[in-house]
């Protein structure tokens, strides 16, 4: 049985044990009934952009996919139908490879394998605090282009296709477009109750310099400056060597996924962001490929277009292990694997923080 997951991955791979996932999933969906949404106010949904129908359906696909499940753990998969096979699916986004909301730069436990998430929470919160969405001004249609992350006392990273959406190159090195300029916000996360106050969060910080664009990967620097009357908090540690394995590795990332219609199939993206982007969410998973002396890691997380520029970090001991830059429905996801470029002469122009 082939599955058309977005991060290419399949059930038995992902979960140990497929009963206990499937009374799990179906235990939630009991507790969502005794706790219909039909008896909410309609903006009691987060920003009011779930809808009742989308709760309805989601219900409806995990029911099938919990029965889809059963079956597999039963050795019946040839079984298994159409409603059932996108409910398995949908079990393995939702579960295997979630995309969970950070909110007050935290996240909510997580059920099952990704309960691991709580040991490391306060590490995790760190990283959370020095990712950002890159947001321009002046530019013709967008308002933000991807991700960025600190990795030197006054330096983020992002991949080299976001910067050039608001630099150019001036012939001795890059600049800023005309008219154009960017900054990096830490903050941009879902709003619950959007009549409310908006509680107090991290501060953006302009981009002043864009120090360079690699000619060869997908990657560029730029230099930021603290906001008024606060600091930059200290740069997140980069791998400088690689970890002892890769493929199978636990990783996370974050960022902000957008809707990425041309890349992934809708229907996809739906069950595992809920119709709910370009906020900032963490989203776990494994490193699944690596050639030694190469400059590709593969991984399977959640990932989507506005995931552009995020740090994939080692879950062990949350250094960066690699910049992320793009994926393809069925195929997975791509990052460089930052330990190939200690010696990098771009890289050696900052401070970058290698551990």
């Amino acid at each position: 049985m082939r599955y058309g997951s977005p991060v290419a991955t399949d059930p038995e791979r992902i979960f140990d044990d497929l009963r206990s996932v499937a009374a799990r999933v179906r235990e939630g969906l009991e507790a969502e009934i005794s706790e219909s949404v039909e008896d909410r106010p309609a903006d009691d949904a987060p920003a009011g952009q779930i809808s009742r129908f989308a709760h309805e359906e989601r219900a409806r696909v995990l029911e099938a996919g919990v029965s889809g499940l059963e079956k597999l753990a039963g050795d019946r998969a040839d079984e298994i139908d159409e409603d059932e096979y996108f409910g398995v699916e949908a079990i393995v986004l939702l579960e295997g490879r979630p995309a969970i909301l950070v909110q007050g730069q935290d996240f909510a436990s997580q059920p099952g394998d990704w309960s691991v998430l709580d040991a490391g929470r306060a590490a995790i919160r760190e990283s959370i605090a020095r990712v950002g969405r890159v947001e321009v001004a002046g530019h013709p249609n967008l308002d933000w282009v991807g991700t960025a992350f600190l990795v030197g006392p006054e330096t983020v990273m992002t991949n080299r296709h976001v910067a050039v959406e608001f630099s150019r190159t001036d012939g001795a090195g890059w600049a800023f477009q005309q008219g154009m300029s960017a900054r990096v916000d830490p903050g941009e996360e879902l709003v619950v109750e959007p009549s409310a106050a908006p509680a107090a969060g991290p501060l953006p910080y302009e981009i002043t310099e864009v120090i360079g664009i690699h000619p060869d990967v997908d990657l560029a620097l730029l230099r930021v400056a603290p906001p008024d009357g606060a600091a930059l908090p200290t740069p997140l540690a980069v791998a400088a060597d690689a970890p002892a394995s890769v493929p199978g590795r636990p990783v996370y990332v974050i960022g902000y996924p957008a809707w990425d219609g041309r890349r992934n199939e809708p229907e996809s993206m739906r069950r595992i962001f809920m119709d709910v982007y370009n906020v900032k969410r963490l989203q776990p998973g494994t490193a699944t490929e690596f050639a030694p002396g190469g400059l590709v890691m593969k991984h399977d997380c959640s990932t989507l277009g506005g995931n552009s520029g995020s740090p994939v970090f080692d879950l062990a001991d949350h250094r960066v292990l690699a910049l992320h830059f793009g994926g393809r429905y069925r195929l997975g996801n791509v990052s460089v694997p930052l330990w190939e470029l200690v010696d990098d002469p771009l890289l050696a122009r900052t401070e970058i923080n290698w551990v």
